[in-house]
């Protein structure tokens, strides 16, 4: 009875047993495609108030300007201060000073300025506006509307696997677009630019720069332009298990780096005090 007890041992060859664990299955993934993006996506609509630190690389006529910014944002309504490292103060609430920003420019003349945040100065040397702070660029990469042309491109993202940043894990989701293209498009009556980049999920940004256009400039019917197909060839997003939220993202485009924005220091839904939203909070330059 013993011996009909005992564990049963099998001598297997050597090549045999090689031959057994490279057929054994790899692990399942801790996480779908479909998880990972319907949690990320839900984690952001589900902000309510927000901190952060934000470091920005952004490609602008062939040279890649850096920024670091502090940001603090409510949301519905959305309120959004913004100071980055050459101390630089923006300040935009919903439905105050006419629709502008409070700017501080920090250098001549040294004043708070009202600017309009889709205005050429506020865009000048960025890809995207105030009013996009935050994780608002993230969310358009993934988002599918009728408006689109198609929605290849955001549909294309995969969860690739895990990477370590910061100490922590992080889940990739990762997009190789290789047909990322620039096609022509004639445009509609009463186009702009931003309809135009929403049709086709590619920003605002490379449609101004590739067409010679001025920020906020109205597109005549009929005129036809060069517009990209997508956001990018290859987007890397890398998110945090702990909160869902994005903690990197990189672009790449037919001309190789266009833009990364990574975030530190990530408060969620901590309440900030209203008062924080004002120009006169102690510290403010505005």
């Amino acid at each position: 009875m013993a011996a009909l007890l005992a564990p049963l041992k099998i001598a297997w060859p050597v090549g045999a047993l090689a031959l057994l664990v490279a057929a054994m299955p790899a692990p399942p993934p801790t996480i779908t495609t479909e998880q990972l993006t319907t949690r990320m996506s839900s984690a952001i609509e589900s902000l309510k108030f927000l901190r952060c630190t934000v470091k920005a690389q952004e490609r602008i006529d062939g040279t890649i300007h850096q920024a670091r910014s502090i940001m603090k944002l409510t949301y519905k309504p959305l309120r959004i201060y913004i100071k980055n490292q050459k101390g630089v103060e923006v300040l935009w609430l919903t439905g105050q000073n006419g629709g502008d920003a409070w700017v501080y420019p920090a250098s001549f003349p040294y004043v708070t300025l009202s600017l309009d945040p889709n205005g050429k100065l506020m865009r000048s040397s960025q890809h995207h506006t105030a009013l996009q702070a935050g994780f608002g660029t993230i969310s358009d990469l993934l988002r599918t509307t009728g408006l689109r042309q198609d929605n290849f491109y955001s549909r294309s993202f995969r969860y690739t696997g895990d990477t370590v940043l910061l100490g922590h894990t992080n889940h990739i989701l990762r997009s190789d677009f290789p047909q990322f293209r620039y096609v022509n498009y004639k445009a509609g009556k009463n186009e702009t630019i931003g309809t135009v980049a929403e049709r086709f999920g590619c920003g605002e940004y490379r449609i101004i720069d590739r067409n010679n256009l001025s920020i906020g400039e109205k597109i005549p019917e009929g005129k036809v332009l060069q517009v990209p197909n997508a956001y990018g060839r290859r987007t890397i997003l890398c998110v945090d298990p702990r909160t869902y939220l994005p903690t990197m993202v990189q672009v790449d485009d037919d001309k190789g780096f266009f833009e990364k924005f990574e975030f530190f220091d990530v408060v969620p839904n901590q309440p900030i005090p209203l008062e924080e939203f004002t120009k006169d909070y102690k510290g403010y330059k505005l």
